[in-house]
């Protein structure tokens, strides 16, 4: 099973905000996550609704992750964006096994367990420990070598030694 990409967007927005103590603008979300813009504008509408963003308008605005957040689960953002239809759509093409078929109810039941697994996840849990640090590290310039340092690895042309350049 897939997520699709405003899920995907969701869970990457709502663990950022979560990790950072500040508000934050539309651009800036979409430039940490490199993600498009008008997307994350749209998913941030959807995640306030959902109880996870608050928005606040205006010069000092932004937005910023929800007081009750932490306790929403990994599995209710799942499925508010990704509905809770079947793997597979047996009546749509009229399918002849439709009768018949045990595989409807096997995916049936691997969606469901796909799904209580993520029930035990909270949003607040998912940035608990290094990764609350590293989603804040996100998008952020790297740190420049002093001048009088020598080059690194990565300053190396390929193929040449560290040193022989």
């Amino acid at each position: 099973m897939k997520l699709n990409r405003a899920t995907d967007m969701a869970l990457r927005i709502a663990m950022l905000t979560a990790a950072s103590q500040r508000r934050m603008t539309v651009d800036e979300l979409a430039g940490q996550l490199a993600l498009p813009r008008n997307h994350v504008a749209k998913v941030v509408q959807r995640l306030q609704r959902l109880g996870v963003l608050v928005t606040i308008r205006g010069r000092a605005g932004g937005v910023a992750f929800a007081e009750g957040g932490h306790d929403v689960t990994v599995g209710r953002v799942v499925r508010t964006f990704e509905g809770e239809d079947e793997v597979v759509s047996c009546d749509e093409t009229a399918c002849p096994l439709r009768t018949a078929c045990r595989l409807r109810g096997e995916l049936r039941r691997a969606r469901d367990a796909f799904l209580a697994v993520l029930d035990g996840v909270t949003l607040g849990g998912l940035v608990d420990g290094p990764t609350g640090p590293v989603l804040l590290a996100l998008g952020l310039p790297r740190a420049r070598p002093a001048p009088d340092a020598p080059p690194s690895r990565a300053d190396a042309p390929q193929g040449a030694a560290p040193g022989t350049t």
